[in-house]
């Protein structure tokens, strides 16, 4: 009996050591759930979420979260840039998902999961890279000062109508770059959020919220106009609106934020 014991006990340490050493940074078990669970709306600028579906798959959510917890600080800091992004925008992604399913299906909007003392972005409820933390910890003290890539607005998702859609795959370092950018084309071609209208610009609250991080250098962008000029022709069809626009002649105003829940059926 002892044995045996000290034999599980020995497979567990193994299996807990090799976690994160085996890490697959293709996301194998995040992006099946992802294709599984999130679809594109006709308009392929929206995606909805079948938290119904993630929630008869949570045994399998649970693994790919812990294959991310497992992750020790010291074998991330030997990742390169691509990686380590990819891994916290998967880690943001998912543990929202898990999240809501705290509640699920007793909500309508993330914000739900807060309360007057604490938002539900300050909730510690998961460990990352060694200790217990919160969704803010992963957008605003990692991914938006470290690397400093203001694509990564369209692609953390907060479960919500009003944000950039959740891709129905995983991030990953090899695709990065076209990842982030095709998550900024649709953004910007969602007339829902991003648009031109009777004559003027109307935009996303990102844009006020997060105007420090468009206006930082990221391709040669130095002040929030020049995300529109590079973007016009996904605000407006109109060739007289996208001159306007790469003329900087349309000042922007920023629309409500839609905080309902990006459910599907919703």
């Amino acid at each position: 009996m002892r044995r045996l014991q000290r034999l599980i006990a020995a497979a567990l340490l193994l299996l807990c050591g090799s976690a994160w050493a085996q890490f697959d940074h293709g996301y194998v078990g995040w992006d099946a759930l992802l294709k599984k669970h999130v679809r594109w709306l006709p308009d392929q600028k929206q995606s909805r979420v079948d938290y119904d579906g993630f929630r008869a798959d949570r045994a399998a959510l649970k693994t790919a979260l812990d294959a991310m917890s497992a992750v020790p600080p010291a074998e991330f800091a030997r990742w390169s840039r691509e990686q380590q992004m990819a891994f916290l925008v998967n880690a943001y992604n998912a543990f929202t998902v898990e999240l809501i399913l705290t509640r699920w299906p007793d909500l309508k909007s993330i914000k739900d999961l807060g309360s007057l003392l604490q938002s539900p972005w300050k909730k510690k409820f998961f460990v990352l890279l060694g200790e217990e933390r919160h969704l803010d910890w992963i957008e605003h003290e990692q991914l938006r000062p470290r690397y400093q890539d203001p694509r990564v607005h369209a692609a953390v998702n907060c479960a919500s109508i009003g944000c950039p859609a959740l891709r129905p795959e995983a991030f990953s370092a090899a695709k990065l770059d076209a990842q982030f950018d095709d998550g900024m084309q649709r953004f910007m071609s969602d007339r829902t959020r991003n648009r031109v209208a009777n004559g003027k610009l109307e935009v996303s609250m990102i844009f006020k919220w997060f105007r420090e991080d468009f206006e930082q250098g990221w391709l040669g962008f130095r002040q929030l106009d020049d995300v529109f000029v590079r973007y016009a022709a996904q605000l407006s069809d109109r060739p007289d609106e996208q001159r306007k626009l790469r003329e900087r002649a349309l000042a922007p105003g920023f629309l409500d934020y839609d905080w309902s829940l990006n459910a599907a059926g919703r």
